[in-house]
């Protein structure tokens, strides 16, 4: 308790305040900005850092942590742009309510969601953080490689409106996470001598070319006058969404942060898995799943909670173990040792009052970042406004700026343009470009957790049936598939019913 109030001391000093609302607008505005992810923020302002305190140090690298997270949901609502890979779910149902004139009670959800989903993960971090982490630590290769699977099948889940092409776009996202270096051979495969594609296929210039370059090119299309429909007028819409409404969402908003809390804690498990399988979730439990993709608030509240309370989650192995629970944690690593402090139990006792100072001010970003988001989400949707032959090429130029600063290199502009045109092509034909992504990012993850099993085991698949934490994953699985099949024969069937009803009654 001393420690808290030493802690609470310290985030009210006038500096620290000032620190903490510069690194939540710088948050939020690299985080909207497609290429310029969390990992790349944090990574940005630590030579900040060098001169300051520890304390105000961490609450910069915090908030700029917290707020890039919910930023990139606010162009992902109105110009299904995602700023970050963490807002692809919140793109499916956020950019057709934006179409339909409720940008701002889209943007004013994905405020609150994003809210309680990080308030809950930060609470979770301070009261359950050592028994979590435990939990966390005893994930082997096995139970990565079916938690992999499980993210891949609850992606193509979420397509359910044709799971077929879902399941093509996924197979050609995993056939893309082959290209690179072998991690168990050093070879090369499929880079035809290519030394940008030696780490494999870069994850941004793809997120950046499937959402942000094809949408570019479709908004430049001479009937695109803007991303607006005609019909749908933002000046009567509501700028905030209504007390029945958040009543409404409140439960699939705290599943949501309890499912993205938990995956947090995951290392390397991300805020994309956590999102989609939130959304899955929220889609399969919904009286209305049909209208999920179509336009659906519940589908934005589910992805905001969750991909929000992954921040607090992923924090728990990095401070009481010295494990990164994702990239953007890894540079929170470096940020502690910068200042004398290794991650680990010494944290809670020798700078206990420093990381209850960071804890607590993860508190204060998410006010300050809802209370930003609240105050400016309305008239943020006039955005919509703009021409489409204006905000195409501008979507375009940002597009390829955050592309070539990622690495400087040419060769990402390239790969993006590519992506960008695959993508213009998939929206098409209807073949959903979110389990490309996804499969993009998991694929390397269960090639390599898999393989390491089979090497541990010989070559011995019962392997996976071994434990009961690989067996409760395995059932995950399972019901995963059997789940949206199991719905559709039932949607069939009560279909087949109601034309029978009407038949029979007619014949009377």
């Amino acid at each position: 308790m001393q420690d808290l109030l030493i802690a609470l001391g310290n985030i009210f000093e006038p500096d620290s305040l000032f620190v903490l609302i510069i690194g939540t607008l710088a948050g939020m505005v690299i985080g909207s900005l497609p290429g310029l992810s969390s990992t790349m923020g944090v990574a940005l302002v630590i030579p900040i850092t060098f001169s300051m305190s520890p304390e105000n140090s961490l609450i910069l690298l915090g908030a700029v942590y917290v707020s890039s997270v919910y930023g990139g949901s606010i162009t992902a609502i109105l110009l299904r742009t995602p700023g970050t890979d963490a807002s692809i779910a919140t793109a499916l149902d956020g950019y057709p309510l934006a179409q339909q004139g409720r940008g701002a009670e889209a943007v004013g959800m994905a405020t609150i969601a994003s809210l309680i989903g990080g308030i809950f993960s930060t609470i979770l971090l301070i009261a359950v953080a050592p028994p979590l982490s435990r939990i966390a630590l005893s994930f082997g290769p096995v139970d990565y490689a079916v938690l992999a699977v499980f993210g891949m099948v609850t992606i193509i889940g979420v397509v359910s409106s044709n799971p077929i092409k879902g399941a093509v776009s996924a197979a050609a996202g995993l056939l893309l996470a082959t290209i690179g270096m072998d991690n168990f051979t050093a070879t090369q495969r499929f880079t035809f001598g290519e030394s940008s594609l030696f780490d494999g296929v870069p994850l941004l210039p793809a997120l950046i070319g499937l959402f942000s370059i094809s949408q570019a090119i479709a908004l430049s299309v001479p009937k695109s006058a803007s991303i607006l429909s005609e019909t749908a007028d933002i000046s009567h819409g509501r700028p905030y969404p209504s007390v029945e409404l958040i009543r409404k969402c409140l439960r699939t908003i705290m599943k949501s942060s309890i499912i993205g809390s938990a995956i947090g804690v995951l290392p390397g498990a991300g805020t994309s898995i956590a999102a989609f399988i939130s959304y899955n979730e929220a889609r399969r439990s919904s009286k209305t799943p049909e209208n999920f993709g179509k336009g659906e608030i519940e589908g934005v509240a589910a992805s905001e909670a969750a991909n929000n309370a992954v921040t607090g989650g992923t924090l728990v192995p990095t401070l009481t173990l010295g494990i990164p629970g994702n990239a953007v944690t890894a540079v929170f690593v470096g940020g502690l040792t910068i200042h004398g402090m290794a991650p680990g139990p010494r944290l809670f006792t020798d700078f206990a009052d420093v990381t209850y100072t960071l804890i607590l001010s993860l508190f204060l970003a998410n006010l300050m970042f809802a209370i930003i988001g609240l105050g400016v989400g309305r008239y943020l949707v006039y955005v919509t406004r703009i021409p489409g032959s204006v905000l195409g090429p501008l979507v375009l130029a940002f597009s390829f700026i955050g592309t070539y600063a990622l690495r400087n290199n040419l060769f990402d502009v390239g790969l993006a343009l590519c992506f960008g045109i695959l993508g213009y092509f998939m929206e098409r034909r209807n073949y959903p470009a979110a389990p490309l992504v996804i499969a993009l990012i998991l694929g390397p993850i269960f090639e390599v957790n898999f393989r390491r099993a089979m090497q541990i085991s010989s070559w011995d698949l019962t392997i996976f049936f071994d434990r009961p934490l690989t067996i409760f994953l395995m059932v995950l699985v399972v019901a995963a598939v059997a789940l949206p099949v199991w719905q559709h024969r039932k949607a069939k069937r009560a279909i087949a019913e109601s034309i029978g009803n009407e038949s029979a009654t007619e014949k009377s």
